[in-house]
């Protein structure tokens, strides 16, 4: 596993991280109960297969399985809290100064910890409430002052991509970290065509970046699969996770995995440095 840092956190994170959301949510089909003891086990395997190959980033929220995923993580990093970076975040609609802490201490609880070193506003496009509700409201000003108390280490927002509210957030210069939606199917964050995009402007902010979604949450897969069904999905995923660690503006990209064998499919990706694309000549619409 190789490692990155972590915009002006310093933090040395693995720059492929676990995401915690498959591990909090019931698969609508049945195929996986997040209350079972076979996702517990499963979960607490795949992490720990993680840890032994040197992951070090874990992502996860109270909204995932109404608390279930911070659970699980919590559990399974149980021991282990010296070696990693755990960030969790603050569910939209839970903004306000009362409510935020509120969320911090159950995730705390959950958690087992002392103290989360990554908080996260859990949010999507940030329209013009939202950012009165952060800017003005005492969303910001809580999330500050939870840093001060060394009740969380860093703070920052998740976001779905580019928006007016994301740059204004961004703008801020508040935030240590932005986590957004970026991959092969979605590159405006990172548009190396006009060399524009917010996770541009976020690491001028000295910013952290970190991804959601790089494996496109199985979309481009089911593309390929249905036109090119001779292809073997593994190396569907391993060109999607390749584009995406060879941006260099990029620190941690967050895989939901639930499988320790896939946890080290990831991590050879990770060492395969030989592999990286350049993603300037690549978009290059004159190069030959």
């Amino acid at each position: 596993m190789r490692y990155r840092t972590l915009g002006r956190t310093q933090l040395q994170v693995s720059e492929v991280g676990i995401g915690g959301a498959q591990f909090g949510l019931t698969d609508y089909m049945g195929r996986w109960d997040a209350d079972s003891q076979e996702a517990e086990r499963a979960t607490t395997a795949t992490i720990h297969r993680a840890l032994e190959l040197g992951y070090n980033y874990f992502d996860t929220a109270p909204g995932y399985g109404n608390g279930r995923s911070e659970e699980l993580v919590g559990r399974a990093l149980k021991g282990h809290r010296d070696q990693v970076v755990i960030a969790t975040k603050v569910s939209g609609g839970q903004w306000t100064p009362a409510t935020i802490r509120q969320s911090v201490e159950a995730s705390l609880r959950r958690l087992q910890v002392d103290v989360i070193d990554l908080i996260q506003f859990h949010g999507g496009w940030y329209h013009p409430q939202d950012l009165d509700v952060i800017l003005r409201g005492g969303g910001l000003e809580t999330f500050q002052q939870l840093k001060a108390e060394e009740r969380v280490r860093f703070i920052g927002f998740t976001a779905e991509g580019p928006s007016c509210g994301v740059e204004q957030l961004i703008a801020t210069g508040a935030f240590d970290v932005m986590q957004v939606r970026y991959n092969l199917m979605y590159q405006h964050p990172s548009d190396f065509a006009n060399n524009e995009g917010v996770i541009r402007q976020a690491d001028a902010q000295g910013m952290g970046v970190v991804l959601m979604r790089p494996m496109t949450s199985g979309v481009f897969q089911r593309l390929m699969a249905r036109s090119f069904p001779q292809i073997d999905p593994l190396e569907v995923g391993r060109l999607l996770l390749n584009y995406v660690l060879s941006d260099p503006y990029v620190d941690v990209a967050l895989t939901g995995v639930r499988d320790p064998h896939l946890v080290e499919v990831n991590n050879t990706l990770s060492d395969d440095v030989a592999a990286r694309l350049d993603l300037a000549e690549l978009h290059n619409r004159y190069a030959h």
